[in-house]
């Protein structure tokens, strides 16, 4: 099934996560991981977001941001692709290093960033990567050397964290108290599972509002309660809206195209063909654009559907206009 647009919009909270493609390493010596570490330095420098918690594993990261002056998408893009070179050119090797596309979830703030500061932090420790909290304070691959003081780095906003952790003296102190609390309650899925599971905190709360005959609004994008996934879902644009209203009976790639012939009056074969005349442009174009953006097929998916490359359909995304396909009826 094609994948649901992401979520994005400055000041919301993100849980990025990305995985070595097969599970394998992404990171294999400690200049890997200062490389990357570089880059989300860098980010945070021209102002493109702000980080709370990071872990870099041997085979998967973890990052805890809001975005500022640049799209999630810009800045994932800008940190893993110049990573990726890199890495291949350290390690002479060649191809894809992560797994599909990173995922990301919109997250309830004031409800949930201490509990995924600690999560995440608190990777290392689950995996035996660290022995203690005590080798855990002073791990430079993960965000909390920084908020225990340990580590400085001034591109990791610790200051706001640690403003969640009370008006004392000593709010780092608390902090470390909350992350020892929660070394004994193991993985959490419930914060990084999918949907409703994950909206209400998991299977015996799904299981208890099903049987009391309640109906609740979720989304696998999103982790909150029911009045915050609302809220979300009720500030996105009309493209998104439109993708949330279709996801139930997706849009599939031919009817799409059929639309897209419809529209500019040019035949599926004409489409699908190297033909240059201005409609059938336009009508490429079009399709390449809903299909990536709002319909959330792969640029390779639409390349292999028209019979063209994939650099094609980045750059026909690249040049298209969101007023070129407003008009496109996509109620099927």
């Amino acid at each position: 099934m094609p994948r649901l647009a992401r979520l994005d919009a400055p000041g919301v909270l993100q849980h990025v996560m990305g995985r070595g493609i097969d599970r394998k390493k992404i990171f294999l010596n400690d200049t890997d991981r200062d490389d990357f570490i570089g880059r989300l330095s860098a980010l945070t420098q021209d102002g493109a977001m702000e980080i709370y918690a990071w872990v870099l594993m041997p085979n998967h990261f973890h990052l805890l941001c809001k975005t500022k002056n640049l799209p999630l998408a810009s800045s994932m893009r800008r940190i893993l692709t110049g990573y990726v070179v890199n890495f291949n050119k350290r390690h002479r090797r060649y191809g894809h290093l992560f797994q599909n596309r990173y995922k990301s979830i919109v997250c309830q703030e004031d409800v949930y960033l201490k509990e995924l500061v600690r999560y995440i932090h608190l990777n290392l420790l689950r995996t035996g990567l660290v022995k203690d909290l005590k080798e855990l304070n002073r791990n430079p691959w993960s965000g909390h050397s920084a908020l225990s003081g340990k580590i400085k780095r001034k591109w990791q906003n610790t200051e706001y964290v640690l403003s969640f952790f009370g008006n004392s003296k000593n709010p780092r102190k608390n902090y470390l108290q909350y992350v020892k609390k929660g070394i004994d309650r193991g993985r959490r899925p419930e914060l990084v599972g999918g949907g409703l599971i994950r909206s209400m905190g998991g299977w015996p709360a799904v299981l208890a509002s099903r049987k009391r005959g309640e109906r609740q609004v979720a989304d696998q994008r999103i982790l909150g309660d029911a009045d915050f996934v609302k809220q979300v879902i009720s500030g996105l644009d009309d493209l998104v809206k439109k993708n949330l209203r279709l996801s139930g009976r997706r849009i599939d790639i031919k009817a799409l195209a059929e639309k897209v012939s419809e529209r500019y009056n040019v035949s599926m074969g004409e489409l699908r063909s190297g033909g240059r005349r201005r409609a059938v442009v336009k009508a490429r174009r079009a399709m390449s654009w809903i299909g990536v953006r709002e319909l959330g097929y792969s640029g390779a998916d639409v390349a292999r559907y028209l019979g063209v490359t994939n650099s094609c359909v980045t750059r026909m995304i690249s040049t298209g206009r969101k007023q070129d396909i407003d008009d496109i009826n996509l109620d099927l």
